[in-house]
């Protein structure tokens, strides 16, 4: 008889599953107090954004650092000539229009000088461009009016620079044609701007338009009247965010923490002391008494007295500023630079152990963010105000050539090809930059233009002046090429006159 094998019965092991997750999101003790809410970001900022400005303007006032960081945004992005205008109008055949160009630049300089681009005739457009960015680093935003007519100047177009205050955060509504105010501003189904709400005064003025308890009164301006400028950092953002928003924080504590530093070493520096006597009588060793009835001593330099029998002196010398004092500075200065984005040395003026390439690869990438920051500035401001003061000079009549003629708005989109010139910045070695750049333009890797260009010329400028040079040396007879100039050979003797 065969043998039945056996039946074997397993039964399946339960083992824990294991999920797989980011340390990131994990929840313990030592991420108890990480925000773990996703909300809009319209809703952060209407939230916090007021208080964020205030303060971020408190530090612009009264923080060393911070004011150091904003006159940097203002010569890193502006410069001290601003963004310069270069006509580029063509012939047909692409040849440049010369006429055109003079007489349009020419034009421009002129709007563009103190009291005639800005409303109230304290501004030239240099002055606002560096308004724009130093607003736009201090309060995220600026609020910059366009003004149209014949009465605002010869050209018909004038700007009107406008606290950012004016456009209330606390002012949101859903209208009845479809559109909705966020934060002041009037947006279409797409979250375009249509308009916006502007207080006619400043918040913290009287005023009688009840907004949230507060009496103030808005006016609809269209948004094709208003510049309203900030850099996006978030998707579907409508309000912009002061650049310290990072740091602000750590700056405020730093601050408070150099204060306290400061009062600590003078305090330590005035070396005081008390006297203790047996029965705790101060009197037979004070010179008198204080206003509060305390009994003082007056210490002479180079003085020594002798203490009556039973008192003692002990001396209060608190030992500080501590040894360590300007390394956590410095710490803290690190992390402040990385918040604002430039660097450590040129924020804290620090140039302690700095060697050359350490101070150009901190410059370079120092100047990428200014250069960033530039094209942007240009692409919301400067292009659009040229062309909106172009259309209303050419309809005026304004911009006219050596014959008299006006330049016709029929040519409009003739007349708009230009470009800006930003400000650029001596080499860090000229020598080797320059001989990197003669290599490059011998190599083929670069053209003489964009050469001038980074270093912020126009080379049409730069050949009219080297032509115009040479045309003189040779008028004067001065050699420019640094070649040894060969003897002139005298001249022929004349030829004797017959009798």
């Amino acid at each position: 008889m065969k043998e039945q094998p056996a039946i074997v019965r397993t039964e399946p092991v339960l083992r824990p599953i294991r999920v797989r997750t980011f340390a990131a999101a994990s929840s313990s003790r030592l991420t108890a107090g990480w925000n773990v809410s996703n909300v809009s970001a319209d809703a952060d900022i209407f939230r916090s954004l007021d208080v964020m400005r205030a303060r971020s303007r408190d530090l612009g006032n009264n923080n060393d650092y911070f004011r150091k960081f904003l006159n940097m945004v203002g010569n890193g992005v502006v410069g001290p000539k601003g963004h310069q205008l270069q006509c580029q109008v063509t012939d047909p055949g692409g040849k440049k229009d010369e006429l055109a160009n003079n007489a349009i630049e020419a034009a421009f300089l002129k709007w563009a000088k103190r009291g005639v681009c800005d409303v109230t005739g304290r501004l030239s457009f240099v002055d606002i461009q560096k308004l724009f960015i130093k607003s736009v680093a201090r309060d995220g935003e600026i609020l910059i009016r366009r003004v149209r007519g014949k009465t605002v100047n010869a050209f018909g177009y004038a700007l009107q620079v406008l606290d950012i205050s004016r456009l209330p955060v606390a002012f949101n509504q859903t209208l009845s044609n479809g559109n909705f105010i966020r934060m002041g501003i009037e947006m279409n189904s797409y979250g375009r701007p249509v308009a916006y709400h502007l207080l006619t005064l400043h918040p913290g003025e009287s005023m009688p338009v009840t907004i949230n308890g507060q009496s103030v009164r808005v006016e609809r301006v269209p948004a094709d009247d208003i510049f309203h400028c900030f850099v996006p950092e978030l998707l579907e953002q409508s309000r912009g965010i002061p650049w310290a928003h990072a740091a602000m924080l750590r700056m405020n504590m730093l601050a408070g923490y150099e204060e306290a530093v400061v009062v600590a070493a003078r305090t330590g520096a005035a070396k005081m002391g008390f006297f203790t006597s047996p029965d705790g009588d101060a009197e037979p060793l004070s010179d008198g008494e204080d206003e509060e009835g305390e009994f003082v001593t007056d210490a002479d330099p180079g003085t020594f007295s002798v203490l009556p029998k039973g008192y003692d002196f002990k001396a209060w010398d608190p030992d500080y500023p501590a040894q360590n004092t300007d390394v956590f500075i410095k710490l803290c200065l690190r992390g402040i630079a990385s918040g604002l984005l430039v660097s450590y040395n040129s924020l804290a003026n620090d140039l302690e152990g700095v060697n050359f390439s350490s101070i150009r690869a901190g410059l370079l990438e120092e100047r990428d963010v200014w250069m960033a920051l530039q094209a942007w500035m240009v692409e919301s401001f400067c292009e659009p105000v040229f062309m909106d003061w172009l259309q209303m000079a050419l309809m005026r009549g304004a911009i006219t050539m050596p014959n008299g003629s006006a330049l016709p708005i029929a040519k409009l989109e003739k007349f708009g090809a230009h470009a800006w010139q930003s400000r650029r910045w001596a080499w860090v070695d000229p020598l080797k930059d320059v001989e990197a750049n003669m290599a490059a333009v011998r190599g083929g890797l670069k053209s003489r233009k964009q050469i001038i260009t980074e270093q912020g010329g126009d080379i049409d400028e730069v050949f009219q002046q080297l032509a115009a040079e040479e045309e003189e040396a040779r008028r004067l007879k001065i050699n420019l090429s640094g070649e040894p100039v060969p003897p002139t050979p005298d001249p022929a003797p004349a030829p004797a006159a017959e009798e």
